[in-house]
């Protein structure tokens, strides 16, 4: 059972690694913060999934690398979404 410290955590975590991707990815300007909460913990779980794959344990908490994890799953997420809606940045 996640505790409401986990969540908050969580939700914080995601916010910031949503916030951080969604100016990586020049989506900023598009997305509010509900949406980058979303697309971070989004990413969390993504970036969570893919690790196992190259021989990583999850993370677990609230770390440096808990956001590092959730910041490439949001890139990704949005990479994903970006492609698909066929929405380009302009320089």
């Amino acid at each position: 059972m996640v505790g409401l410290g986990g969540i908050i955590g969580a939700l914080i975590i995601g916010g910031l690694a949503g916030w951080v991707a969604s100016m990586i990815m020049k989506t900023d300007g598009s997305m509010g913060i509900m949406m980058n909460i979303v697309v971070g913990v989004i990413g969390a779980v993504i970036g969570n999934l893919l690790l196992p794959v190259f021989g990583i344990d999850g993370t677990t908490g609230f770390s440096v690398w808990s956001f590092i994890v959730a910041l490439i799953g949001a890139i990704l997420l949005l990479f994903v979404v970006k492609m698909f809606s066929g929405r380009r940045s302009q320089v």
